[in-house]
């Protein structure tokens, strides 16, 4: 049996090779591409689409259109992380507000009866490093995790086949289960 294959596009993150690594941890082939190098479907070659953190700014519509009409117009399940989330919120109506600057371990609560948090507890700690939260969840979408801090620490299409992380999932043991969770969605 081949292992499901994960595209991981790169927004330009700092952990690409960590990201990569807890998805080959969990039993994944990974393939890595950036926006200006998308390919023209994703449906049939990949099993689900991870859209990592940016140093570009989320709300560059723009600069992500093609990448946001990519994955929406396919079938796969899609997480996107930190950055990956907010550019996807985003295109679908939500806004962004600066916040407390939070860099290392902070804890959330999740709903338990999403799949996404099958193998955490209701309070997971997960591992930050920005300073853009997202104020609410868009049309479409709704916070299925939350903090003192942000409101929106985790999302969830109404369809479920799309999820988003504020926090970086490649980062601590809850973040790795929550990366597990989200594994058993296309496998």
């Amino acid at each position: 049996m081949s292992l499901p294959r994960v595209l991981l596009v790169n927004n330009g993150t700092l952990s690409l090779p960590q990201l990569r690594a807890r998805f080959e941890e969990l039993g994944s082939r990974t393939e890595t591409t950036d926006v200006a190098s998308l390919p023209a479907r994703l449906d049939g070659r990949y099993q689900a689409v991870v859209l990592s953190g940016t140093k570009v700014r989320a709300y560059d519509l723009d600069h992500y259109k093609p990448l946001v009409d990519l994955v929406l117009s396919s079938r796969l399940p899609v997480f996107g992380i930190c950055g990956g989330m907010q550019l996807l919120a985003t295109q679908a109506g939500g806004r962004l507000v600066p916040g407390p600057q939070r860099v290392g371990g902070h804890e959330a609560e999740v709903d338990k009866d999403q799949p996404l948090f099958t193998y955490v507890k209701p309070k997971v700690t997960v591992f930050h490093r920005h300073t853009l939260y997202l104020e609410a969840a868009p049309p479409g979408f709704r916070s299925i995790g939350r903090s003192a801090q942000a409101p929106v620490e985790f999302l969830r299409s109404d369809d479920g086949r799309i999820h988003g992380s504020q926090a970086h999932l490649e980062f601590r043991k809850d973040g790795l289960e929550i990366l597990r969770g989200f594994a058993d969605l296309y496998r």
